[in-house]
């Protein structure tokens, strides 16, 4: 998944930046909420999480002006603010869900999955195309009864994919999926991942669609 950041707090955005990278994550960390809203209206990701004590433009009004401009981007707060009425104006405007902090970053991550999975419509939380089975949550992918282990990337890589089964991506999709700011892309490095899939699941796992991109075949 791609996951936009937003928390000024430099210890403790650094703390969840790594946590969200050795979780196969991709993401983008700004600090105010100016910055916020820039990224999340030239950038597609997967989730935002949103600190409230802002500068430039506190948490609860980017949250309103996303609603108010009919984004839909999955949003998980995650704040120091504890009271009841913070967590029921948080979610009123339209917060998909509100952690207090501090958390452990396990539950952050399990949050996250949820709220994602609400938004694609599937409460089940592995993912699936009728024939390969995706556990976010333990990194594994199944195919024809045989469990396999994914490297980061390669599980952003049908993350990705299998979010939306029968959908083309194009190599710019991928790599914004599988790639934060900063982090250099070589030029084959789609291509270098899909066959390392393809190597550990079968040919057939990931189609190529000639001049558009790659899919996964949706299979009811």
């Amino acid at each position: 998944m791609r996951v936009l950041l937003v928390e000024d707090d430099r210890m403790i955005g650094d703390a969840v930046q790594t946590a969200l990278r050795d979780a196969s994550h991709a993401v983008d960390w700004v600090h105010d909420g100016a910055a916020a809203l820039s990224a999340a209206s030239g950038q597609s990701y997967d989730v935002m999480l949103l600190d409230l004590g802002l500068p430039r433009q506190d948490g609860f009004a980017v949250l309103r002006q996303l609603r108010q401009q009919g984004s839909a981007l999955p949003l998980l707060i995650v704040t120091a603010r504890d009271a009841v009425e913070d967590r029921i104006g948080g979610l009123d405007l339209g917060a998909d869900d509100y952690l207090v902090k501090p958390f452990e970053m396990g539950e952050l991550l399990a949050r996250m999955r949820a709220v994602v999975r609400r938004k694609a419509g599937n409460a089940n939380p592995v993912m699936s195309n009728g024939s390969l089975f995706l556990d976010p949550s333990t990194r594994e992918v199944t195919a024809d009864g045989v469990a396999t282990r994914l490297s980061a990337r390669e599980f952003s890589l049908l993350h990705a994919l299998l979010l939306r089964p029968g959908a083309i991506l194009s190599r710019q999709e991928l790599e914004d999926r599988i790639y934060g700011w900063n982090e250099e892309v070589e030029s084959n490095a789609v291509e270098f991942l899909i066959h390392s899939i393809r190597k550990k699941l079968g040919a057939a796992s990931i189609k190529n669609v000639r001049g558009l991109g790659w899919m996964v075949s949706r299979q009811d």
